[in-house]
């Protein structure tokens, strides 16, 4: 398999419509792009679902939050804005070389372009300008560094490979000081964000269905993967969607 590259600048060009946030989450696991499960790494072994949720995950993030600080460092009303955007856009960069070294070491595909609801949200911010720019882009923003945390927690504390979990200890400090680099523009509607989705005891949290715990997994569904994270991705939409129509 040909290595794969680190991203380039990608900006979503397709304008999606708010009503349609909850149909591209559902309608997301036929039509994400890139989705493949982990071919075996060396000595044979392959990687599980959680393991791949994580190197898929960090990958999208990635690959529509450059793009999103890009624009933010040009457009942002305020500087602040404009200077983290600036930052999250270079700290990405980073991250998503590491992610993408990471999978050729492992032998896993990985998604080449965001998802459709991603792209919708560059659309959103493209078309947005002054202050409404500005709460868009932190609110997108920290929504979704929020709710790859705690994937990223619950990877680390699993995983049996070392790669990923060195993916998962570097992931944590850029995913954190991107929080906090958010939370500092004053921007945050605290009571309004996403509750945290904590996982269930045994076999009923979410990575445990996965198999985070179940070692390797030949033939492991690319569709559970997505249906995993996606049922991250789900837990704050609606949330989201209403702090922006009240801004």
């Amino acid at each position: 398999m040909a290595p794969l590259r680190s991203a380039h600048r990608r900006l979503g060009t397709r304008p999606h419509r708010a009503a349609m946030l909850l149909i591209a989450i559902i309608a997301g696991v036929g039509v994400l792009p890139g989705v493949a499960v982990a071919a075996p790494a060396g000595g044979g072994q392959q990687l599980n679902a959680a393991d791949m949720t994580l190197l898929n995950g960090v990958r999208l993030a990635g690959l529509w939050e450059m793009p999103a600080g890009q624009m933010a460092a040009e457009k942002g009303q305020s500087a602040k804005v404009r200077e983290i955007g600036a930052g999250i856009a270079n700290e990405h960069q980073r991250l998503d070389q590491l992610v993408v070294d990471a999978a050729n070491k492992l032998g896993a595909s990985i998604p080449s372009e965001p998802t459709a609801e991603q792209k919708g949200w560059l659309t959103e911010m493209q078309n947005a300008s002054g202050a409404r720019f500005d709460q868009i882009f932190v609110t997108r923003l920290r929504v979704a560094h929020g709710k790859i945390f705690p994937v990223i927690g619950a990877v680390r504390a699993s995983t049996r490979d070392a790669t990923v979990r060195k993916l998962c200890d570097d992931a944590n400090g850029f995913v954190m000081h991107h929080m906090q680099m958010l939370e500092s523009t004053g921007l945050v509607r605290w009571p309004e964000l996403p509750p945290a989705a904590l996982p269930a005891p045994g076999k009923d949290g979410l990575l445990a269905a996965a198999g985070a715990n179940a070692g390797p997994q030949p033939g492991v569904s690319s569709t559970v993967v997505w249906l995993v994270f996606l049922a991250a991705l789900g837990t704050g939409g609606i949330a989201t969607y209403r702090m922006l129509r009240r801004s």
